[in-house]
């Protein structure tokens, strides 16, 4: 934990697709679609983190891996990733078999 303290100036938050898949797994573990809060709460458990303190880092880079391959139209197929709601909703959801091209 040393070599990584919090630099206030570096905080590039990504999504990566480790963390996508991980989000696809979660939701279809919850029945194919919840409120993100659920999913964050998911992969986090399943990372080892105790989910009444999930680090933000983690909780804004698996808001950005899903928001990432949603809007990107090939990875949203690829993932199954779908807003049943719309833009902004919180409630995020995956179609059983994506669509892998």
């Amino acid at each position: 934990m040393t070599s990584q303290a919090a630099a206030p100036d570096k905080k590039p938050v990504r999504g990566t697709q480790t963390l996508a898949k991980r989000v696809r797994e979660a939701l279809l573990s919850l029945g194919g679609e919840a409120h993100r809060g659920l999913v964050i709460e998911s992969v986090a458990r399943k990372l080892g983190h105790d989910a009444r303190q999930i680090p933000e880092e983690l909780e804004a880079a698996l808001i950005c891996s899903f928001e990432d391959n949603w809007r990107d139209e090939r990875r949203r197929a690829a993932y199954g990733f779908h807003l049943p709601f719309g833009e902004g909703s919180h409630r995020w959801s995956v179609v059983r078999e994506p669509a892998y091209h």
